[in-house]
């Protein structure tokens, strides 16, 4: 493994990252605000960037080792390096990193008791980071820097795991510009709505971008309840849906084939699920809210299955059946090749019908009867990955919740703690709900988060393979 191409790649990637910080810093001129933590964190990790870049040399194909070594912690030093204008704010550094990392990992679960006592600019920053990190630092260090095309194509699949893939085009460096480009498209029309809905520019941006990487950090402690008003929910709801839907799909339906939306089996089962679920969350609250209990269910729904952590209600008072809808939606997140989180609704297509495959099988031991994705068979390596997959996705989830309650944490709490942040959801139950926040949560478990967050960002692989000890020896 060659650990200079290593750091340097990771060191060209915090350049990018110091050049960004100093995007906040405008925003703290433009309100008279404190600009040196930015500065200063400018400064720090630009200057550690190049100096992690001075062995440069002409980038050839990357081992697939150095590839899962440069998106694994190429995301952890982001989030370390992205935490510093947090610390340069007189927050602790646990608290700094883990505000950092649900801010990269578009987790949006937050360590601020009260966020309107920051300032605008680190608000900002907050809402930006999780911008970053919605399609992913990787894919758009790819697009801006062609050396890395052809050597990027494990560092692209490492940071995006696609159970199936979907190449928009040959060249990878290619692949990724369409991608921003439909990001930043669909960012901006939403900018220009919810500013023409009544929002100020400045929380028309900080909500497009948490809602476009279904990230959920907003500049107000309501949320996007402290809006009070229908259309701006339902702007919302439409992105939420859009960015937990796939961006490849996107693509080919503004090319003008719309009707490949509901020829795709699994955004026909992600439109499913939401409106099944809202139906259930709907008729349980009917008694209390009437007609609104649709408009509460719906984004409440959108809002978790997206992974996007937004609230419009404290649904932690609400009935328990659907306490448990929202639980079970935090497993499944949003489409392959989304900015959701969660094991991904493609993955349980896969296992449903494989399942049923099974069961059939059961009856017709001599039959053959692969499993297909649209007109495509799904390999039995992928079936087998995606097995994998679901098993130690269970397995984290199961050690972290009971790490969490060891340290204190009560049993729902430490479940949904567990489940929001390998999820990169945002909130939870009990001690961590949308009305609450995770500054009680015990340092240890501070850290089993954070650690969560930064395996269910990567898909669980990317991090897990490190610990493998095979993969650092020659």
């Amino acid at each position: 493994m060659n650990y200079n191409t290593i750091i340097n790649i990771i060191g060209a990637v915090l350049r990018f990252l110091g050049m960004t910080m100093l995007i906040p810093l405008v925003v703290a001129f433009w309100y008279s605000e404190d600009y040196n933590p930015f500065l200063i964190s400018a400064v720090i990790t630009f200057v550690i960037g190049i100096v992690s870049g001075l062995k440069t040399h002409e980038i050839d194909d990357l081992l697939i080792k150095e590839s899962f070594a440069i998106v694994a912690m190429g995301w952890l030093s982001v989030a370390l390096f992205g935490s510093l204008p947090y610390m340069l704010s007189d927050i602790s550094p646990l608290d700094a990193l883990f505000e950092s990392m649900a801010g990269f990992t578009t987790t949006g679960s937050t360590i601020l008791p009260t966020i309107e006592e920051c300032s605008k600019s680190l608000l900002f920053w907050r809402s930006f980071t999780q911008w970053l990190g919605g399609m992913g630092i990787i894919v758009l260090f790819l697009a801006i820097l062609p050396k890395l095309a052809v050597a990027g194509r494990d560092l692209f699949r490492a940071e995006v795991p696609d159970p199936i893939g979907d190449k928009l085009s040959p060249r990878l460096s290619q692949t990724a510009k369409i991608l921003w480009s439909v990001y930043v498209g669909f960012s901006a029309v939403e900018v220009f709505l919810l500013w023409l809905s009544g929002m100020t520019f400045y929380d028309a941006l900080c909500t497009a971008f948490s809602t476009m990487s279904t990230g959920g950090f907003s500049p107000h402690s309501e949320s996007i309840a402290f809006f009070h008003s229908s259309l701006i929910e339902y702007i919302v709801i439409f992105f939420m849906f859009v960015a937990g839907a796939n961006f490849a799909l996107h693509y080919w339906v503004l090319r003008g084939g719309a009707g490949q939306l509901f020829r795709d089996s699994e955004f026909r089962l992600y439109t499913c699920i939401v409106l099944c679920a809202t139906l259930l969350i709907a008729l349980v609250l009917w008694n209390t809210h009437g007609f609104d209990s649709i408009r509460l269910g719906l984004f409440q729904v959108v809002s978790v299955i997206t992974t996007t952590g937004f609230a419009t209600a404290d649904f932690d008072t609400w009935p328990n059946a659907t306490k448990m809808t929202l639980f079970l939606l935090m497993f499944i997140g949003g489409c392959a090749g989304s900015t959701g989180g969660g094991m991904k609704v493609v993955r349980l297509l896969l296992l449903i019908r494989y399942g049923y495959h099974e069961l059939f099988r059961s009856l017709h031991p001599k039959a053959i009867l692969p499993v297909r994705l649209g007109r495509q068979m799904v390999p039995q390596g992928v079936m087998e990955s995606i097995l994998s997959f679901f098993i130690l996705y269970i397995f984290i989830f199961a050690v972290a919740s009971l790490i969490l309650s060891i340290v204190g944490m009560d049993i729902v709490s430490a479940t949904s703690a567990a489940a929001t942040a390998l999820g990169n959801v945002g909130p939870g139950f009990n001690l961590i709900g949308p009305a609450a926040n995770f500054d009680g949560v015990h340092p240890i478990g501070k850290l089993v988060l954070i650690l969560c967050m930064w395996i269910g960002r990567l898909e669980i692989f990317t991090v897990l393979v490190l610990l493998i000890p095979d993969f650092w020896r020659k």
